[in-house]
């Protein structure tokens, strides 16, 4: 493939972040580019088909939250956590690897291989390989979280997250009526740090709970991941299922719930069940688009030619199938990020609970359709080159909540985005703070809680960084049209952490 006269272009500005600028196509060199098969034979199909599914006052007892929550646990801080909107995306874990230059050139190697057999590649198929290739991927061979990993998520600053997270479920549940069952279900848990918050206030509210049925379900398509959390959550007795092509590990959790591993949203039974997808979506690949003045043109990974062993990005000369699939007739924006696996997964939730009823709850940072460049990596809790050392940095983007909005295509009503400080201050986080502090008796302790609480809070951290977004009934926002109205039937209950949480 030739690549001589090729017309400089720089893609950009990045709106949302430009720190992240030097990081991403914002701040690098992009030039035109004959795809190869690769960039439009290679993603031509899954592009069309995902681009053709693509067109509280909840009443409450302060004893009963009490009693959820109960005593503080000591949840170490980590010392270099940064500001969480450099910090990562959904379900990592585990102890970093050594790095040596023979890891990172290993994934490399593949890919420069790749793009020299098929050409130019959409930064999709680049994130796919990056983060999830079975040898070197990110997520299947390094991930991490926490102090000596590359980013740090809420559940691992402080315990109070995931247990405010389980009364939200709660809460949810009783609005419901109280089924009789109920499955939870998280999208890459991670280490499983959050379930077990979760876990814990279900076995505080026991007898609350003693008649319904409840089941946990975890999505996790990483070997190594899936191990830390059912060491976590079952302290490592689990079983292997080789045989089931669905259900591939089960356990029993410590607090004798039944545990059960997927590696596809699809494969989790249909019935009454609540969904967690916490900082999942902002990893999940994306396809990057630049306007020109010859129409919209994607953005692609390619072999940089004047430095061989590097990468660089380059723009389409003409409309990709993704371009054709992804823009939107009436997009004002000059660069666009969409991620069609978040639409397909979104659709795929919508419809589970319009047939099963339930909930799902989305906390990720995003916006609502107004950011352009958000693409970048992190690694060692610190920006990192997207295109630098493939495999050993996390890469992720903002969720575009507008986009999630559409693809429930009506089959659900939404709620949100609002701020993570507002979700969680409606939730009793105060209120949960001062009764810890009260019940703390050492300098240490106290110091802890209100770090954690800084950090979850600020708007300059994590407070304003992260947003809520929530899937949920039509039916749990308002009643059905009825001509004659008893005037004795109660009204529905706002949506706790949209809403305040009232506690009498």
């Amino acid at each position: 493939m030739s690549r001589k006269n090729l017309t400089v272009i720089t893609v950009g500005p990045s709106g949302a972040y430009p720190v992240a600028r030097p990081h991403t196509a914002a701040g690098r060199r992009v030039v035109t580019q004959r795809p190869g098969p690769g960039a439009a034979e290679g993603e031509e199909e899954r592009a069309r088909a995902a681009g053709a599914a693509a067109m509280s006052l909840l009443p409450a007892r302060r004893a009963l939250l009490a009693a959820a929550l109960g005593p503080a646990g000591r949840r170490r801080l980590p010392r270099h956590h940064g500001n969480r909107c450099l910090c990562r995306p959904p379900g990592a874990g585990g102890e970093p690897e050594a790095e040596g230059p023979g890891r990172a050139s290993a994934m490399l190697r593949h890919l420069l291989l790749k793009l020299r057999a098929t050409g130019p590649v959409t930064v999709a198929e680049y994130m796919r390989e990056a983060l999830t290739n079975p040898g070197e991927g990110y997520y299947t061979r390094r991930g991490g979280i926490g102090e000596s990993g590359d980013f740090v998520t809420s559940p691992e600053i402080s315990q109070v997250f995931g247990e405010l997270i389980g009364i939200w479920y709660i809460s949810e549940w009783i609005a419901a009526g109280k089924p009789k069952a109920f499955q939870l279900v998280e999208m890459g848990p991670g280490r499983g740090t959050l379930t077990d918050d979760i876990l814990r206030v279900f076995k505080q509210l026991a007898s609350l709970l003693s008649k319904c049925d409840v089941s946990i379900h975890l999505v996790e398509v990483s070997p190594k991941l899936s191990e830390i959390q059912a060491q976590m959550l079952t302290g490592g007795k689990v079983q292997s299922n080789p045989e089931d092509k669905s259900v591939y590990m089960k356990g029993i959790s410590k607090t004798g719930i039944p545990i059960f591993w997927y590696r596809d949203i699809q494969d989790v039974p249909l019935g009454y069940s609540f969904y967690l997808a916490h900082e999942f979506f902002d990893a999940l690949p994306i396809h990057k688009f630049q306007r020109t003045d010859k129409g919209w043109r994607e953005v692609l990974v390619d072999i940089d030619p004047e430095v061989p062993d590097q990468l660089r990005f380059v723009l389409s000369p003409s409309s990709t199938p993704a371009t054709q699939n992804f823009i939107q007739p009436e997009e004002t924006r000059d660069h666009v990020e969409v991620c069609p696996e978040a639409g397909v997964i979104i659709q795929n939730l919508a419809c589970r609970i319009e047939k099963g009823g339930g909930a799902a709850l989305v906390a990720d940072y995003g916006h609502d359709g107004t950011k352009t460049d958000t693409f970048r990596g992190f690694r060692n809790h610190k920006l990192h080159d997207v295109l630098s050392a493939p495999g050993t940095a996390d890469l992720t983007a903002d969720v575009d909540f507008s986009y999630l909005r559409k693809m429930t295509q009506g089959r659900t009503a939404t709620i949100g985005p609002i701020k993570q400080r507002e979700f969680l201050k409606n939730m009793g986080i105060d209120l949960r703070l001062q009764v810890l502090l009260q019940n703390s008796r050492d300098t240490a302790t106290r110091e802890q809680l209100l770090h954690s609480y800084d950090m979850l809070m600020n708007p300059k951290k994590m407070g304003d960084c992260f947003n809520f977004f929530a899937l949920l009934p039509y039916h749990r926002l308002a009643r059905p049209d009825k001509k004659h109205k008893p005037e004795s039937e109660s009204p529905l209950p706002p949506v706790a952490g949209f809403s305040e949480l009232v506690l009498k």
